[in-house]
């Protein structure tokens, strides 16, 4: 397809494919959302399959042109994708570079050698923190959790003591900070600012991992008291390496991209003249795009070459982080075509009049939505994208950093209460070797306590800035 078609399938896709009135609308979202929810929850049909029919058929309930709710979908399918695949993609690659290098155990390593005792717990959130930076939520646990086990077992620590602060770092990694797949997508879809939402993010999340991880650890641990289950230990990603790359390339390597953005941020809001040299070039650098890239080019160096790899093997590191990330891009484009679709059936302006007919602000309305379809689907990333398309309108009369606190708002709603729906509940129930009641009880309170604690900081912000 020519960049010209593209161009006038989204200018077309700005024309409301509906005239339905609000009651008809509304009866359509639901039944949009439920179509979903059916498809994903009882025929386990993929995300990228159940966003697409549920689309189709939110625009067929609001009494749309088949063709343009088509048109809308799929002009919002490419522009997300557009604004960020490459960013997904770049982020996988540092991951991987990360995990089969060897760093992410050298982190691990050097922490855990300095620590003990009480501080073991802190030290624990640390390193999921830092390792959830720049890998998605599952490739983290996957990291994370023979490190936990084998704590937990060495230290004769409780398990929930251990692995609660660990959980809990790399899921408010995954809420609330880009370049993770949902915070980045919620960026787009309201036009926030990338760096003051990573600063406000960062702000937003030390308390709050605080409190969902060293301080409810504690809790959890007299609720769920179990040790490491033995059969659940593997072997650590780089045993078979003859050595690693040191623990401040690995350091400095990961919180690159994070400071180049962090530094544009500041930029603008202190010179904040475009015609100014500096922050030309800042602008350049701080983008997530080149922010992102260098680490990746940097990461072949102090990661790989510092491991021993070959070209080779660097080129295949490369090119088997991209083969998982398919889904992954797929159910964030159709998301934004979803997305799309509620805004050009007139569903935002919908939600606009809502919110001021009954006074609700909008950082809370973007909670509560991104709280009801995360219950719904089981899915953070599908809630993040959907309720950002929701509340979009809202953010045109919102000031720059009250937009990025609607980002933020809409993360902290998607990680609410998991449950049995969500992939990543079984995955820590299956790890952990807990039954479902307990898993609820530590994993499931966790995730609420981490959604609504950062709600409260965000709420205080907003009274701030």
């Amino acid at each position: 397809m020519t960049s010209l078609s593209v161009e006038m399938l989204a200018a077309d896709a700005v024309e409301p494919i509906t005239s339905a009135g609000n009651a008809q609308l509304g009866i359509a979202v639901l039944a949009g959302i439920a179509v979903i929810v059916l498809l994903i929850t009882k025929l386990k049909m993929h995300a990228f399959l159940a966003l697409t029919i549920g689309s189709l058929a939110l625009g067929s309930f609001a009494g749309a042109n088949p063709a343009k709710t088509i048109t809308s979908f799929t002009a919002g399918l490419g522009s997300t994708v557009a604004g960020v695949g490459v960013l997904i993609a770049l982020g996988a690659i540092l991951g991987k570079l990360l995990a089969d290098s060897g760093g992410a155990d050298q982190i691990v390593d050097t922490i855990l050698a300095r620590t003990s005792g009480r501080a073991m717990p802190w030290a624990m959130v640390l390193i999921a923190s830092i390792i959830g930076l720049p890998l998605f939520f599952e490739v983290g646990i996957v990291l994370m959790i023979p490190v936990v086990l084998l704590v937990a077992k060495r230290g004769n620590y409780s398990l929930m003591r251990i692995g609660i602060p660990a959980l809990a770092g790399l899921s408010v990694m995954h809420g609330l900070i880009p370049p993770h797949p949902g915070p980045l997508v919620a960026i787009d879809a309201l036009g926030a600012n990338l760096g003051i939402t990573l600063a406000l993010g960062v702000l937003v999340a030390i308390p709050t991992v605080i409190i969902a991880g060293p301080v409810f650890s504690r809790y959890a641990a007299r609720w769920v008291d179990i040790e490491a289950p033995e059969k659940m230990i593997p072997t650590r990603p780089s045993e078979e390496l003859d050595r690693r790359p040191s623990f401040g390339a690995t350091l400095a390597t990961i919180l690159l991209p994070v400071v180049l953005m962090l530094v544009k941020a500041l930029v603008d809001i202190v010179v904040d003249d475009p015609e100014n040299h500096v922050q030309r070039v800042t602008d350049v650098i701080g983008s997530p795009l080149i922010a992102l890239l260098a680490a990746v080019i940097v990461g072949m160096f102090t990661l790989g070459r510092a491991a021993g790899f070959t070209r080779a093997r660097l080129s295949g590191t490369v090119e088997k982080s991209l083969a998982p990330i398919a889904g992954i891009l797929l159910i964030v484009g159709a998301g934004g075509g979803f997305k799309q679709t509620l805004i050009d059936a007139g569903v935002g302006q919908m939600i606009l009049e809502f919110s001021e007919n009954w006074s609700v602000p909008a950082l809370l309305l973007g909670w509560l939505i991104a709280v009801a379809i995360r219950l719904a689907t089981g899915s953070a990333t599908v809630a993040t994208i959907s309720a950002a398309g929701l509340v979009a309108p809202l953010a045109a009369d919102l000031s720059t950093s009250h937009v990025a606190l609607l980002v933020l708002a809409v993360g902290a709603g998607s990680l609410f209460f998991s449950h049995v729906n969500d992939a990543g509940f079984w995955l820590v129930k299956e790890y952990f070797g807990m039954d479902v009641p307990q898993t609820i009880k530590t994993w499931s309170v966790m995730e609420t306590i981490i959604s609504v604690v950062s709600l409260g900081f965000i709420l205080l912000l907003s009274l701030v800035l």
